[in-house]
């Protein structure tokens, strides 16, 4: 069947940590391991809670600072250097943006409830014409109800659809639903296999 939606992942895939010096240095000041503060921001309870929209963004933030002893005057700070070395890969997404017209393109994240505010500060939101947010429809990757919504939200069936995402585990999950999903490892690597899927040239 013809392909009539591309959806990507954020994080990882538009959104990837290149330079991990800004937080190491963070957890050093902090006395941690890198892995530590890492699992403390992304993979504590809390996170998980934001993540499907049962508590806020600061509430974790919170928390966060909490865990690590520290002053919320210290907040901007802390998450400035945290994200630091995090950057937003403009070339792919004007790839994304070439895409529409010929395609509907979508966004399924896991990510709090903040995330469509930074979308749209950074003047992205204009590459999709749809953001599923986990934190906004209440269900996370790789469940099917994302999967599901995600696809109602564009009118799509699952074998008209692609996803492009970091963890084998969403590339698994989407595709029990149908979805056909491309496991990015780097953006030269899976566009290229996009494109063997489209079957078609960029403009």
């Amino acid at each position: 069947m013809t392909i009539k939606a591309v959806f990507f992942d954020l994080g990882g895939v538009i959104l990837r940590t290149e330079f991990q010096a800004p937080r190491q240095r963070l957890a050093d000041r902090l006395g941690m391991d890198y892995d530590d503060l890492i699992k403390l921001v992304f993979g504590s309870g809390t996170s998980d809670r934001a993540s499907i929209g049962e508590i806020s963004a600061e509430e974790h933030w919170a928390f966060v600072l909490q865990r690590l002893k520290q002053p919320a005057s210290e907040l901007a700070a802390i998450r400035a250097e945290f994200f630091a070395g995090d950057i937003l890969d403009r070339t792919l997404l004007d790839t994304i943006r070439s895409l529409r017209g010929k395609y509907k393109t979508g966004l399924i994240s896991n990510a709090w409830g903040d995330l469509r505010d930074y979308i749209v500060r950074e003047k992205f939101d204009d590459a999709f014409d749809a953001l599923i947010i986990s934190a906004e429809v209440g269900v996370m990757k790789p469940a099917a109800k994302i999967y599901q919504l995600a696809l109602e939200q564009l009118g799509v069936r699952p074998s008209e659809a692609v996803f492009v995402d970091d963890f084998e585990e969403n590339i698994a999950g989407c595709e029990k639903v149908g979805i056909k999903g491309i496991h990015f490892k780097d953006p030269e690597t899976a566009l290229q296999q996009l494109k063997e899927i489209l079957s078609t040239r960029f403009a």
